[in-house]
This record gives structure tokens, sequence and C-alpha cells, in this order.
């Protein structure tokens, strides 16, 4: 006997029922909410209002002594008296330069050679000193070492002109006033606090692996630190030479009264002071001998700017 087929009940359905779409249809996304474009504010718009005068005005005061001293270094003592910012284009001439370097009372060329002798010594006693005494506060642990750097920070915010009285009472009793020893001392000491400010932050940014791992291959803290970690401070010690040259450079006073006149000594800048007179000034001296001791100064920088940026950032990037 035939029986017939059983269907079971439909099953309840719980919660909202979808839309029926069809087969080929797909379903609609909501549409995006209309994007509001974003005002500035009034503060942004008040900052580059008075950011572009901020900017002109402390660009003149860089613009206009530099127009000052190159202007006036081609110009004759009459056409600098009568007009220091006029530019008096058929009167110019090279001749105040060539008298710069024929100035029977101060050779350029010698004071070349001195002042570079002088950076030159001022650096390598600078990282001979500075560099061992930067690992050992980088590296240290202790609340001694930390008060050792607070020390040298501290020498940063001390002008060099507030040292030289004391400096030259020392000078006088070990018998090193106007000689070259007593002035690179001096300059050293005067460069001790930035390099070890600079270094330390830059070791500490090195791994302690490192030395853990020489250590392992029988390296002593000494060879460690010239094998290993002097070599990775390479971009720091270019940025601290770069640094100390461009201040040794442009020092004027010091040298001024350590070597003093008696010693026969002249810097680029103090060879300028050969100018001026008890009661009156040479102008056409003064500006070509400024000029060339400014001009080797900011090539120098120009050339080397990408070095300190490099070598600061750096260490702000590494570890």
């Amino acid at each position: 006997m035939p029986t017939e087929p059983t269907t079971s009940p439909p099953r309840p359905v719980i919660g909202p029922v979808a839309p029926a779409t069809a087969p080929n249809q797909r379903p609609q996304r909501p549409a995006p909410a209309p994007r509001t474009r974003r005002r500035a504010s009034g503060t942004v718009a008040g900052t580059s209002l008075w950011r572009l005068p901020l900017l002109l005005v402390s660009a003149s005061f860089m613009v206009i002594p530099l127009w000052l001293l190159v202007v006036n270094a081609f110009k004759s003592e009459q056409d600098i008296r009568d007009s220091p910012f006029g530019l008096p284009l058929t009167r110019l001439s090279l001749r105040p330069l060539r008298d710069a370097f024929s100035n029977p009372d101060f050779d350029v060329v010698r004071a070349y050679g001195i002042t570079l002798l002088f950076v030159l010594l001022v650096n390598v006693l600078s990282l001979l000193v500075s560099a061992p005494v930067s690992y050992v506060i980088a590296r240290g642990t202790t609340r001694w070492h930390t008060a050792l750097l607070l020390l040298f920070v501290a020498g940063t915010f001390v002008p060099s002109q507030v040292l030289l009285i004391p400096v030259v009472y020392v000078l006088k009793y070990l018998g090193l006033m106007g000689t070259i020893p007593g002035f690179v001392l001096f300059e050293t000491a005067l460069t001790l606090p930035v390099s070890v400010f600079l270094y330390s932050a830059y070791i500490r940014t090195i791994p302690r692996e490192l030395d853990q791992a020489a250590s392992v291959d029988g390296l002593g803290r000494l060879r460690t630190f010239q094998l290993v970690v002097l070599p990775l401070m390479r971009p720091m010690v270019a940025t601290a030479v770069i640094l100390h040259s461009l201040s040794v450079w442009n020092d004027f006073a010091n040298p001024q009264i350590i070597l003093g006149p008696g010693s026969g000594l002249y810097t680029v800048t103090t060879g300028v002071y050969a100018a001026v007179g008890k009661y009156s000034t040479h102008y056409a001296v003064v500006f070509p001998n400024l000029l060339l001791a400014v001009a080797p100064a900011l090539a120098f920088f120009a050339i080397m700017q990408r070095h300190i940026i490099s070598g600061l950032t750096s260490g702000a990037l590494k570890g």
C-alpha cells in the first residue's frame, strides 16, 4: 500500500526577516557620510601672519652685518666713511685685498698657518681627553658618574671671558703665558664641556652588549673603547670637530690676551687689531682683513653643515 510523503512543519523564524533580494542583485551599502573640510583655526592663521615678519627681522640681524663686511672690503677709505651701505660699482676694487696680503704689520699667510695649527692641536687634545672620559661616564652606573657629567655640563654655562683673569694668573704661575702650549691648553679646556656632553649622550645609545661581547673575546675596557666604541663615534666626533674648529678660528679675546702682542703670534682674527690705532682706525684695512678671516669659516661651515646635522640626528635615532 503506497505511503504518502510526510513534510516537516516549517521552523519558526527568530529575529527580523531579511528582505528578499534578486539572485543577481547585491545588497546596497549605506551611502558614506559627506566629508567636511577642516578649516584652519584662528591660532594657525595668526601664526602664519606674524611668522614672516619675525623671520625677516631675524634674517636682517645676519644679512646687514654681512653686507657691510663684503661691500666695504672692496672700497676705499673715503667711500667707506661717506657711504658705508652704498655699492659704488664703478669704484669697487681688489686693491684693498691685495694690500691686506702685503701689509707689513700683519702677515695673513702666517696667521692662517698659526690658526690652523691651533685648530688641529685643540681638536686632537680634546678628542684624546674627552672621549675616554665620556665612555667612563656613559657606562657608569653610580651617582658619581652622573655628578661628573653634571659638572662638565655646568661648564657650558660659564662664558670664556669670565675665566680669562684667573687663567692669566695660572698661566703666569706655570710660565705658559704668551706661549702656544698655554693657549692650546686653555682652548682645549673650553671644548671639554661640549665634547663630554655630546660624546656621553652618543655612547649611551650604543648597546652595552657590544662591550660584553668584546670582554668575552678577551678585550679589556681600554681596548674595547679603542676598537669597538670609538669607531662607532665617528659621526659625533665629526660634529664636535666642526664646532670646535669654528670656535677656535673665530676666537678673538682669548688669543689677544693670552698670546699678546709681545709674543709675535697672530691669528686671523687678532690681525684685524693691527689696523686699529689709538687715535684712528683704517677701515680700508680692517674690512679686508675681516673678510679674509670670516670667508674660510663660512665656506667650511657651508660645506660641513650636513655632517653636523647627521651627527646630531644619528645619536637621536640609535638605540
